[in-house]
């Protein structure tokens, strides 16, 4: 029991004793003053030495009973006024619910996303200290760790990682994204040496001018086009090893296409399977406009005019070959990364589980840019994450208080979101509880602030999943809001189609592709999504309270119905 009851019995028991003292003083006064018809009766039976017995003992009595009465009234009705005054103690849902608070989901957001995690990438240390967080929440709370008695649940990851990439001329290396960028996924399986042959704009006339067979080709690109270039699967019908492409006019030019490649580089989705490494062709190397000269031994101005020259004189054919060589490798790189599991264990229905899902991993830190470069998250998905800590803790407390949900609740931090959902794909392939015991998923990504269209709504929150209005998952969803949250739930993105197909980009996606009925629960796109402008300063932490309160109270509800929720 808190304090607060303690005080309001000894305050009920100082008032009841208090005017017991004044009432009990006045009633043994008034109570021989009793007036007719009593009086004339105790004179008549006072005249005999009997009758005189009776008077004291139904005067004593009478005034026992009318003490004891009032001591009862005295004491119970300040009593049941000082419950009012003070509140009583609740064990109830909603007692649960209210310590789901904003100071304690601040404090873990926080944590979250604060810098030194540096943006939770998959993989990276940032996002295995944020695990070992959660970890370290769903331990002091009481849970257990259900993957093979273990809070986490390992996984590997893998990508292809572009090794040694260069151009050597004259025995001077040019390595990728100095002055040049090799695009492609090939392993020379060391250094290739070819004759080098310039083919102006790559057109056929261009080429029929020139043996470019078995040999590399360097293609002058006007307009700055850099992908699918069909000037350069052109080069390669007429037999060419290495292509190589000149699209810049200027260093800086260049530059940011190097920059972009190592902001490519470092941004490569990993993938659950191990890559092949193999390619249909060897790639190709973009240049700066510095190497050309190097390269071709001509200044850039006069390869544009002779580019420009009417392929009938041939003018390709009268420039000399020139010699060298390249190397391009790649890899494949293991990123080891963790799902972190939390378990409660249910009583009448332990066997049927309920899953509460987010995402802990987030995008890391920028490869390039001024200023802040650490991405942290804090409504992506640091609000969320911190969202399913807190309702864990409620239900640790429900369960320790004896009331304890029938169902059982599996919480789920899941990593790898941001590369392709991948925690919750493995999950999902490797399920700790069978998935047709799955009742339902409750997953969050991003409750914590508001977007540009609910700006000055009531709080809302879009709900995503629950199929057609008339479907029985979405009258579940109703009926809890209605009963406890009172929140406006918004249906934009629930339509599995809508443009921006949501319904596909959170982790709940793979709980729905198994027949699992799901809720996602999110709060829209802001303008600092996805940079490092998502700060906790700018989290609602008032507003993250009542949405993570109404997912408790949705949760409870599912797990202790009768009735397991269906997919109609």
């Amino acid at each position: 029991m808190h304090f607060s009851a303690h005080k309001g019995n000894l305050v009920a028991g100082i008032i009841a004793g208090i005017v017991e003292n004044e009432v009990v003083t006045a009633l043994r006064t008034a109570i021989p003053r009793l007036g007719n018809p009593w009086n004339m009766k105790r004179v008549y039976l006072c005249s005999s030495g009997f009758g005189a017995g009776i008077v004291f003992w139904i005067e004593l009595l009478s005034m026992q009973f009318i003490i004891n009465t009032m001591r009862l009234f005295l004491f119970f009705v300040p009593a049941a006024l000082l419950m009012v005054l003070f509140g009583t103690e609740s064990t109830g849902v909603e007692s649960y619910a209210s310590r789901i608070t904003a100071p304690s989901l601040k404090e873990k957001v926080s944590v979250l996303a604060s810098d030194s995690l540096e943006g939770r990438e998959t993989g990276k240390p940032g996002q295995h200290k944020a695990a070992a967080y959660i970890r370290s929440h769903f331990e002091n709370i009481g849970l257990p760790g259900p993957a093979n008695n273990d809070f986490f649940q390992s996984l590997n990851l893998y990508q292809s990682e572009q090794g040694e990439a260069y151009v050597k001329v004259d025995g001077k290396i040019f390595e990728h994204a100095g002055q040049v960028v090799y695009y492609g996924k090939a392993d020379s399986k060391g250094e290739v040496t070819l004759p080098l042959v310039y083919a102006g704009l790559g057109r056929d006339e261009d080429f029929n001018t020139i043996n470019v067979d078995g040999k590399a080709v360097l293609i002058r690109i006007e307009d700055g086009r850099i992908y699918n270039l069909p000037e350069v699967a052109k080069a390669r019908q007429y037999g060419a090893k290495m292509v190589l492409v000149w699209n810049t006019d200027t260093e800086s030019a260049f530059n940011i296409l190097a920059d972009q490649a190592r902001e490519y580089v470092s941004r490569e989705r990993p993938s659950l399977q191990k890559p092949k490494i193999s390619a249909p062709n060897a790639g190709s190397f973009v240049v700066s406009p510095g190497l050309v000269e190097t390269l071709t031994g001509i200044a850039p101005g006069k390869l544009k005019a002779i580019s420009r020259q009417d392929p009938a004189g041939s003018p390709l054919s009268k420039l000399n070959p020139v010699t060298i060589s390249y190397k391009t490798t790649m890899g494949i790189k293991t990123v080891e990364t963790e799902n972190v599991l939390g378990y409660l264990e249910g009583t009448t229905l332990k066997d049927e589980v309920i899953v509460i899902s987010a995402h802990y991993d987030h995008i890391g830190v920028s490869a390039s840019g001024n200023g802040d470069r650490i991405n942290n998250g804090a409504d992506d998905d640091a609000s969320g994450t911190a969202a399913v800590m807190q309702l864990a803790g409620a239900f640790a407390d429900a369960k320790r208080d004896g009331r304890g949900p029938r169902r059982s609740v599996l919480f789920i931090a899941f990593t790898g979101e941001e590369k392709g959902l991948l925690g919750s794909e493995y999950y999902a392939d490797h399920p700790v509880f069978p998935m047709e015991n799955t009742v339902i998923n409750l997953n969050i990504d991003m409750i914590g602030r508001r977007d540009p269209q609910h700006e000055e709504s009531k709080p809302y929150v879009y709900i995503i999943g629950t199929g057609e209005e008339t479907s029985s998952l979405n009258k579940f969803s109703e009926y809890v809001n209605e009963k406890f949250c009172k929140l406006e739930f918004d249906y934009t993105y629930n339509e599995k189609e809508h443009p921006s197909r949501l319904f596909y980009r959170s982790d709940h996606w793979n709980f729905a592709k198994n027949g699992v009925p799901v809720i996602f629960y999110f709060d829209g796109i802001h303008g600092d999504y996805h940079k490092p402008s998502d700060e906790v300063d700018k989290i609602e932490f008032d507003l993250l309270a009542r949405r993570s309160q109404c997912i408790f109270y949705t949760a409870w509800e599912a797990a202790n119905r009768d009735k397991r929720i269906v997919l109609d």
